[in-house]
């Protein structure tokens, strides 16, 4: 009778598991750690680049309201002054500082941008680098994809990220601590057929951060890598990877990957993944059951590219049971 019970516990508790996992926007560590921590980030320098639109501009409200003082980056100057202009915080507007820059501008030129922002605030340095710009190309198959593209996705997503890191952690090693938030993706966790050279660039910037990290840790060194699956990013215009809508493709919206980024950060959590499903579903397979994943992938990339090129929903479950038919 005994054995029979715990097992009855046994099926009713993976039951209970299995359909909050089937609603989760986000992995199981990531959603116990409830709330963001206030006091981790409030008074604090949040440096954000990429911060004139999308998931960057919700991060500078949701961290302007949790009282940081902030440094906003992007090439449009004019949209980053937007931005400031709609945040509510202890700290603003004094303690928002409008910083152009353009990822892609060579080592020189980030150097200043680091300098400058290392000068802000009577030069109390920069707490948290939050690493969001990123530069992606409508997908396409791997054969069809051009240098031109190929280079601008690495110079931005990659190379510029990457320097702007070493630039600035010195500064950060100095004062003994530092932390660098990186807005990565899903696409660097798992195939992401129609994305080979955006996907490419983020398994990049997950092995360069978290290498970064392992070497630096013990010298006041966080890093939070932030993979997100397909999120809702304007709610004017249609997202920018699909001509579906985004209640077709049950993307995340903006505000909830950007709470959810902010409680990774500040439980000082190493990697964490955001999604709906079928995207989570997807990378739990990869990570933990490579084999299985990967056979499910290879079933769906031809139909994920022809997807996208009909402008259809290229992050359903139907991607797996519509089969490409045939030529004769």
């Amino acid at each position: 009778m005994l054995g029979l019970f715990l097992i009855g516990v046994s099926v009713s508790a993976a039951v209970v598991l299995l359909a909050k996992f089937a609603t989760a926007d986000g992995d199981f560590t990531l959603l116990s750690k409830g709330r963001p921590k206030r006091e981790e980030v409030e008074d604090k320098v949040v440096w954000i680049t990429g911060a004139s639109r999308g998931i960057g501009e919700i991060l500078a409200k949701q961290f302007a309201e949790l009282g940081a003082k902030l440094i906003l980056s992007a090439r449009n100057v004019a949209e980053l002054e937007r931005v400031k202009s709609e945040l509510v915080g202890k700290h603003v507007p004094h303690g928002v500082e409008i910083l152009p820059l353009d990822l892609a501008s060579g080592e020189e030129k980030l150097k200043e941008a680091v300098e400058k922002a290392e000068s802000f605030f009577s030069a109390a340095g920069v707490d948290y680098m939050v690493h969001n710009a990123a530069y992606e190309r409508p997908k396409t198959t791997v054969l069809d994809v051009s240098e031109e593209g190929l280079q601008a996705t690495f110079n931005i997503n990659v190379l510029g990220t990457i320097t702007l890191t070493q630039l600035l952690a010195p500064y950060m090693l100095k004062r003994g601590k530092g932390h660098f938030v990186v807005m990565s993706s899903a696409a660097g966790k798992s195939p992401a057929p129609g994305q080979a050279v955006y996907s490419a660039s983020k398994y990049a910037l997950n092995g360069f951060f978290h290498t970064f990290r392992s070497e630096l840790c013990q010298k006041g060194i966080k890093v939070t890598v932030v993979c997100p699956g397909p999120i809702e990013t304007s709610k004017v215009s249609q997202p920018q990877s699909s001509g579906q809508s985004v209640t077709s493709e049950k993307r995340v919206s903006s505000e909830r990957c950007a709470e959810l980024t902010i409680v990774a950060a500040t439980h000082g959590l190493k990697e964490v993944w955001i999604s709906n499903q079928p995207v989570l579903f997807v990378m739990y397979l990869v990570q933990y059951m490579p084999t299985i994943g990967y056979w499910f992938m290879d079933k769906i990339g031809g139909n994920r590219v022809e997807a996208a090129a009909r402008k259809g929903n290229t992050y359903g479950w139907s991607l797996f049971f519509n089969q490409k038919k045939k030529t004769p």
